[in-house]
């Protein structure tokens, strides 16, 4: 049976988004269909209000709707010591711990030669201003476990040590290959809590 041209073209774009098959987007399309005018609307105001409201902060690089996020104008937290990550939502994982009290840094992406990206395409020269310029003691490597991540760690090593300042990368918990993304919030808290020296 031929399908609309409309509803195929919105499955096509809901396919694209992670984690959605094609029978999802089918059942995402048919909730649209039956929810009222009102609801879908909110619906579409509030993705684009996302997409037009949220940046990132001009400090750590964590996403946020103001000049700074959260986290870098909370006070209370440990200024001293600083978790560098891959991703915004890497932050928001290990916020979720309750495990660290400290400030992130947002790298926006890993080494991944296979992909082009190197040193220079992640936000390293702002952690390394910021270790500079905010007397940094010690920087907790929370990058992904895979072969990008691992390599990410590596190079931030090398570059971080000569500053005399502590380096140490999450350990037990998460297995060799995976993301930050899929472990859970006890996996990443004894992560945390078992980082070694690097």
């Amino acid at each position: 049976m031929a399908q609309i041209a409309s509803i195929e073209r919105l499955i096509e774009r809901l396919v694209k988004l992670p984690g959605i098959g094609r029978r999802s987007a089918e059942r995402i399309v048919h909730y649209i269909l039956s929810a009222s005018a009102d609801d879908v609307k909110e619906l579409s105001a509030a993705i684009t209000a996302v997409k037009e409201n949220i940046g990132h902060c001009r400090i750590c690089h964590n996403l946020c709707d103001q000049e700074l996020c959260p986290v870098c104008n909370d006070q209370r937290r440990n200024r001293g010591v600083l978790c560098v990550v891959e991703k915004p939502s890497d932050v928001i994982l290990i916020e979720k711990t309750g495990s660290f009290n400290g400030l992130y840094h947002v790298l926006l992406g890993s080494i991944a030669p296979l992909e082009g990206k190197g040193p220079g395409d992640i936000e390293i020269e702002s952690l390394l201003k910021r270790i500079a310029a905010e007397k940094i003691s010690e920087i907790i490597l929370a990058t992904d476990a895979d072969v990008e991540g691992e390599a990410t760690a590596l190079y931030l090593t090398k570059v971080i040590k000569p500053l005399n300042v502590g380096v140490s990368r999450i350990g037990q918990g998460l297995p060799v290959g995976s993301n930050l993304e899929f472990a859970d919030s006890a996996t990443l808290s004894k992560a945390m809590e078992s980082r070694r020296p690097v």
